[in-house]
């Protein structure tokens, strides 16, 4: 079982530079990242559009090495799963809001031999979670509405969720990973991990930080 008191830090290619998306990617782990997460919007389900698999099998080549978070912030995540899979990606995760099959659609995910991760917005409360707990190796909680970086931390509407999630993980003696994204740096961090949180999603605060490595720090500290 994965140890949850074990911070993992998630830098967001959000916030990267994409001129020098290879020196980006080696940067972040060279400074401390344990994962790079890549977040994946349509334009449909969020109300931006950033990139796909083509991208992210650029970053797979920049950095072999690294595991690869993919979130998919897409409408229909089905029907685009085997290009994810196929760049080469560690984790994906999938959101609950849209209408598809989500039971199936995790189960491809772990059939491919990948962690499989859930999503959930600010909004949407986690008992719609719930039934999927069992399927999942990793549970993102947004404390943000998604599709733009940049955005405050929703301490009241998220955290309460966090501490209903490891909860729940513990009394079904499930064994998930509670993942924080959105308004995440030094102090905010800190916030999520007193309430269960063990993976932190942090972009415009470490990539446009004055030394990235020190904001990972501070983050792994805080």
């Amino acid at each position: 079982m994965p140890d949850f008191n074990q911070r993992i830090i998630a830098p967001s290619l959000l916030a990267a530079d994409w001129t020098r998306l290879g020196e980006e990617c080696r940067r972040a782990m060279t400074a401390g990242g344990d994962w790079l997460h890549l977040d994946v919007m349509d334009g449909h389900f969020v109300k931006n559009i950033s990139y796909g698999p083509a991208f992210v099998q650029h970053v797979r080549r920049s950095v072999p090495e690294a595991f690869l978070d993919v979130h998919l912030m897409i409408e229909r995540p089905d029907q685009y799963l085997q290009d994810f899979i196929d760049a080469g990606v560690n984790n994906i995760t999938i959101h609950l809001e849209p209408e598809y099959d989500t039971g199936e659609t995790l189960k491809r995910i772990r059939d491919a031999g990948l962690s499989a991760g859930l999503a959930i917005n600010p909004a949407t409360p986690l008992n719609k979670a719930e039934p999927f707990l069992d399927q999942i190796d990793l549970l993102l909680i947004m404390t943000v509405v998604p599709g733009f970086g940049g955005q405050q931390f929703m301490e009241k509407e998220t955290m309460p969720k966090v501490v209903e999630a490891c909860q729940m993980r513990s009394l079904r003696g499930l064994s998930f990973h509670i993942e924080v994204d959105g308004g995440i740096d030094g102090n905010t961090s800190g916030i999520a991990a007193r309430n269960g949180a063990n993976v932190f999603v942090a972009g415009t605060s470490v990539f446009r930080a004055e030394d990235m490595a020190t904001a990972l720090d501070a983050m792994r500290q805080s």
